[in-house]
């Protein structure tokens, strides 16, 4: 039965913004793995958009507002092409959207028994993978919806998950039992276990396939060599408090991470880079009470820098010079994720307040 379309006041997202509600359909389908066909919803025009200003994107609407999730959104990501973007939350469901036209919710996807904490892509845009409090990694099939891997073997909360970029298709996860796991999607069972002395909080995998970072409640960025499970190769110390997200800039050169110290810090991961590998730092954004795992991430391009805040606020801020770009209003509670849209100049932002806004930028 489909759910009732809520109505969205002008106000909420600014006197200059338009957008649209999609609307989920409601289901009663068991606990096991299920897709739900989404019904399309009609679209709230948020009037007044100024009439000379020029359009930057392919949207609709220069902001898109995309309802359907039960509980708060945590993450969300565009595909490789950028025609879709997938988002995933507390509500247990993976939730896929048409970037362009009316922003159809085609696609849903259960099988997770608690909140999903991250979504990713594979590179090929074939398939999506997903963590969760249930302690398992899986694996999605991005054109049937279909659950086509899970990944079991943490012992507590996965926190944060990552594929390779490149060569063979591996994942790497992250968890409150104090270890990294990596996973091959063409076999079964783990393939190797990174033991640390914390807990784990986030994971990315480095851009030449053969290392990655992870962060967790110690504050430090750690570098793990595929081939050396006992230790890590480099430890860099600069947080003062748990590290909640990471990204890899486009080139592979930096690490971007994000941290409950209020800061985002970006290290140098280059061969024979100075010992003080935190080149810069980010400030603005909030984290609060909550203690929520908000997300970091690097434009197509590397020239910026998202980050989610408590404070209600989406930030984005420029590498070279460290200035804040921008700071928007919209969501009502924390945003947990802000990541760009892989060819235009659109941001989408996942919140607490269950709302995901697809924005474009000015040129």
């Amino acid at each position: 039965m489909a759910g009732k379309r809520k109505a969205v006041a002008a106000a909420e997202v600014g006197e200059a913004e338009r957008g649209l509600v999609a609307q989920k359909q409601k289901t009663d389908a068991g606990a096991g793995a299920a897709i739900i066909a989404a019904t399309p919803a009609a679209s709230t025009a948020l009037k007044p958009f100024q009439p000379g200003s020029q359009r930057t994107s392919s949207l609709d609407a220069p902001i898109m507002l995309l309802e359907g999730h039960e509980d708060g959104v945590n993450g969300v990501k565009f595909s490789p092409d950028g025609s879709v973007v997938a988002s995933a939350g507390a509500d247990k469901v993976l939730h896929m959207w048409n970037v362009r036209g009316d922003c159809e919710n085609y696609m849903m996807m259960r099988g997770h028994k608690n909140s999903i904490l991250e979504v990713h892509w594979t590179p090929d845009g074939d398939n999506l993978l997903t963590c969760s409090p249930d302690r398992t990694v899986r694996c999605w099939d991005a054109t049937t919806g279909a659950q086509v891997k899970k990944m079991q073997g943490h012992s507590a909360f996965v926190n944060s998950c990552s594929p390779a970029t490149r060569g063979a298709p591996l994942v790497v996860s992250g968890s409150d039992d104090g270890t990294a796991k990596l996973w091959d999607l063409r076999r079964r069972g783990c393939v190797s276990t990174f033991p640390d002395k914390f807990q784990i909080t986030a994971v990315a995998f480095a851009a030449d396939g053969d290392k990655f970072y992870s962060g967790g409640i110690d504050n430090e960025l750690k570098v793990w060599d595929l081939r050396k499970d006992s230790e890590p190769l480099m430890v860099f110390a600069g947080h003062t408090d748990t590290i909640t997200g990471m990204s890899v800039s486009p080139d592979g050169t930096h690490v971007l991470t994000n941290a409950m110290d209020c800061t985002m810090r970006m290290w140098d991961m280059r061969p024979y880079a100075p010992p003080d590998r935190c080149v810069k730092y980010f400030t603005g954004h909030q984290h609060n009470f909550e203690k929520t795992l908000l997300k970091c991430a690097w434009s197509p391009d590397g020239t910026k820098v998202s980050a989610g805040s408590s404070c209600h606020n989406v930030f984005v801020w420029d590498v070279t010079t460290r200035r804040l770009l921008y700071k928007l209003p919209g969501h009502l509670g924390t945003v947990n994720e802000v990541a760009f849209h892989p060819k235009e100049p659109i941001i989408a932002s996942a919140g607490a307040d269950r709302r995901i806004f697809l924005g474009e930028l000015a040129n």
